[in-house]
């Protein structure tokens, strides 16, 4: 944008652009026969530079298409959701946004929470870490604000980079904090819980720290690649996700393996995979 104290300037710049323009015209102007091959030369350019965009995203839908268990995760900013007209066959785990810093809750948690469940959904509930809260206090507004149910999925802690708290700890300090937020949902719930990052937090804040921790990596460009290669669990590959029944676009995102590692996975966290549509109070 351009702000106001600039506006005489350009208006100058234009009028004497313009001027200067005028004068060579006659030497810069392409003869008419010329034009057809001047249009036909930009058609040609802009095809190009769709099939290209084009080659690159289906590559990378492509890539995330290969894992069969596939799922999505909503906020208060999906929306009034539709749930009934989605399908807990096509998409197997489901999370909502539960909490943030120390004292918010997401206002379309609850109603979620009991809808999705109604409907037969596996599903599962994140925190949004704040970087200068402490991890006691954040523990607390989660623990506060979803259920304790044997039939859900682990707890997330959301770990990204935050521009006003980056400075409020040290790396080893943050650290400490966020071990103490983990710990304490480990203990209430009884289930290991999986951090969600980017590949840049991570290689920068995460790396070689929590080693038996889940990973569920954002990463909308390729396939996760982390320092170190620990294995992801989860993987978000796109935030401009469609699905019918939800007013916006939405988060979609898979799990590393195969049907058979999916059951697996629910049961070393204790879970079995429900019979679908199957109403969960």
């Amino acid at each position: 944008m351009v702000s106001s104290a600039n506006s005489s300037y350009d208006d100058e710049l234009k009028t004497n652009t313009c001027k200067s323009m005028s004068a060579r015209k006659k030497v810069s102007t392409p003869s008419k026969t010329s034009y057809p091959y001047y249009i036909l030369a930009c058609v040609v350019m802009l095809c190009v530079g769709l099939g290209i965009t084009y080659f690159f995203l289906q590559n990378n839908v492509a890539s995330a298409q290969e894992y069969p268990v596939k799922g999505f995760d909503v906020s208060h900013h999906q929306g009034d959701i539709q749930w009934q007209s989605i399908s807990p066959q096509e998409f197997k785990f489901v999370y909502l946004k539960a909490t943030e810093g120390g004292d918010f809750k997401d206002r379309k948690f609850q109603d979620n929470w009991l809808k999705a469940r109604e409907q037969g959904f596996l599903v599962g509930a994140y925190h949004f870490y704040r970087l200068c809260r402490d991890g006691q206090i954040q523990a607390q507004n989660f623990i506060e604000t979803v259920p304790k149910k044997t039939d859900s999925l682990p707890p997330v802690i959301d770990l990204e980079y935050d521009s006003n708290c980056i400075n409020t700890y040290t790396r080893e300090q943050l650290l400490k904090e966020i071990q103490v937020m983990h710990d304490q949902l480990y203990q209430h719930y009884g289930l290991q819980p999986i951090f969600y990052t980017s590949k840049a937090f991570y290689n920068i804040v995460l790396v070689n720290e929590f080693k038996q921790t889940p990973l569920w990596i954002r990463e909308y460009q390729s396939q996760p690649e982390l320092k170190g290669n620990p294995k992801w669990t989860f993987w978000q590959h796109t935030s401009q996700g469609q699905i019918k029944g939800i007013p916006t676009l939405v988060d979609l995102n898979v799990f590393q393996g195969s049907e058979q590692d999916w059951i697996s996975f629910l049961e070393r966290q204790g879970l079995y995979q429900l019979p679908q549509n199957l109403p969960i109070k």
